[in-house]
């Protein structure tokens, strides 16, 4: 297990933010965004996790919660999170399994809220399971998946996802609009405060400056930017 927390919780700071990175990527997917929050006075967790190795289950349990009480271990004060991907299902995996996390405001960029095509007509490959892992196959859009099966959003949840892609081939296999991974209505969750569809492909959504500026207003704010 590999937890980065540059700056730490101060007494009295309710600043505090945890970044997950999605599927076969690691925390450098989400330096970008973890700089803009300490320029913003953002106390950073940003936990790196082995995606590739393990069910969600034990990725949220027995990685990601031990990085968070190692970075932020006052449980009375709130945590925000940042997620991109596979991270958002984490975290809502998270929520089932320790009641005890004060969880704060959390933006999801891109999550597969209601799983992805791509794993359903892709996840029994070899190849797709040497690439991604237990928790990839995962992700499919069957009521029986984990993003299916975790229920509504149990906190305060802004989703930002992508109208444009980068894999012509993928999004052959994804109904309706799309990222390159994740549909536009499969990045929805029952329970949200606030949705919005920014014109990023799902691989860059989390280095994009105005996607970094959202989800920083709706950490301040609880919702969105809208002209």
């Amino acid at each position: 297990m590999n937890a980065s927390a540059a700056v730490r919780s101060t007494p009295g700071d309710t600043r505090q933010v945890a970044l997950l990175h999605g599927l076969a990527r690691t925390e450098q997917s989400m330096a970008v965004l973890a700089e803009r929050l300490r320029s913003e006075g953002f106390s950073v967790c940003n936990v790196s996790y082995p995606s590739r190795d393990y069910p969600i289950v034990t990725l949220a349990r027995d990685y990601v919660l031990p990085a968070l009480r190692d970075c932020f271990p006052d449980p009375a004060k709130p945590i925000h999170f940042v997620t991109h991907s596979l991270g958002g299902i984490v975290a809502r995996q998270l929520a089932t399994i320790d009641a005890t996390i004060n969880f704060g405001r959390v933006v999801m960029l891109s999550p597969p809220n209601k799983g992805s095509e791509v794993v359903d007509v892709l996840g029994d490959w070899w190849l797709f399971g040497v690439i991604n892992g237990p928790a990839g196959r995962q992700l499919g859009t069957s009521p029986e998946s984990v993003p299916n099966s975790l229920g509504p959003a149990p906190f305060e949840l802004g989703v930002i996802t992508g109208s444009r892609t980068i894999n012509l081939i993928l999004s052959t296999l994804i109904e309706g609009r799309d990222d390159g991974k994740v549909s536009i209505e499969s990045a929805k969750l029952a329970g949200m405060s606030d949705f919005m569809v920014m014109p990023v492909t799902h691989p860059f959504i989390m280095r994009d400056d105005a996607v970094g500026e959202q989800a920083l207003h709706f950490l301040h704010h609880g919702e969105f930017a809208r002209e």
